[in-house]
């Protein structure tokens, strides 16, 4: 079954209607036709509305409300995942595997030791363009709500937009040489007591790592290093495994 995403003021008691590019994504690419069943989501309560296509015009497509699927998809926390922008497409990648595994908001930062370098215009484009692979991700999983990909943030604007989290996690490739390294068990275990309606940063590093006084200003600032295991994982490995563990402790 198809799902699209509507504004709020859309959909009414009785009825859905579709305007704007969906409509000719139904009508011109999918050929769906009267009779056919769709479910739509406004985004912002959690709820999957069940609808049946009645009429499709050039302008819009009027759905009948059959009924609303409230089990909520989405994962019981909020998770963000703050990530060094990586070389090349691999950033889109990353959003869209993210945002299948329930992933809150996406954060781009520049850290030091990120290859890319985008001026403002074209870290506008760029973020635009990354906005729109977050909502067709999220179309194709079913969430209810499309996760905001930020505009790109340096690395102490990050850390400071973090600060107002619950849980803040920094996986490093060298935890092992800090004070108070617990390792792979010390892991488990700030992974274990995660809880549903918490807010969770995790800051994942871009090709090559992260410099090691970027790793000192996160830990001042209250962030928790971790180990992902004795292997080293490509950026675009990381956020994923993090995200799966997030999700295989608080899925319910």
């Amino acid at each position: 079954m198809y799902h699209f995403f509507v504004e709020p003021s859309q959909i009414s008691d009785t009825s859905v209607i579709i305007t704007g590019e969906n409509v000719n994504h139904i009508k011109n690419v999918l050929r769906l036709r009267a009779g056919d069943e769709i479910s739509v989501s406004n985004g912002m309560d959690g709820k999957e509305y069940r609808c049946g296509i009645e009429t499709v015009t050039d302008s819009e497509v009027v759905c009948t409300l059959r009924f609303i699927k409230e089990d909520n998809v989405e994962l019981p926390a909020k998770v963000y995942l703050f990530q060094g922008l990586p070389k090349g497409d691999k950033m889109e990648l990353i959003i869209q595997k993210l945002v299948e595994l329930g992933v809150y908001e996406i954060i781009p930062v520049v850290m030091k030791r990120c290859v890319v370098k985008l001026d403002e215009k074209k870290a506008k484009a760029r973020t635009a363009r990354w906005q729109g692979i977050s909502e067709a991700a999220a179309k194709q999983s079913r969430r209810a709500v499309v996760p905001v990909v930020r505009e790109v943030m340096r690395f102490q604007e990050a850390l400071s937009y973090a600060e107002k989290m619950d849980v803040r996690l920094v996986p490093y490739e060298m935890e092992d040489t800090l004070d108070n390294a617990s390792g792979m068990q010390g892991t488990r275990q700030l992974i274990g007591h995660l809880r549903p309606g918490q807010s969770i940063a995790v800051f994942i590093g871009p090709e090559g790592g992260f410099e090691a006084e970027e790793i000192t200003s996160a830990v001042e600032r209250g962030m928790t290093p971790i180990t992902l295991g004795r292997r080293i994982l490509r950026t675009e490995t990381a956020g994923l495994t993090v995200m799966a563990w997030i999700m295989y402790q608080l899925e319910e």
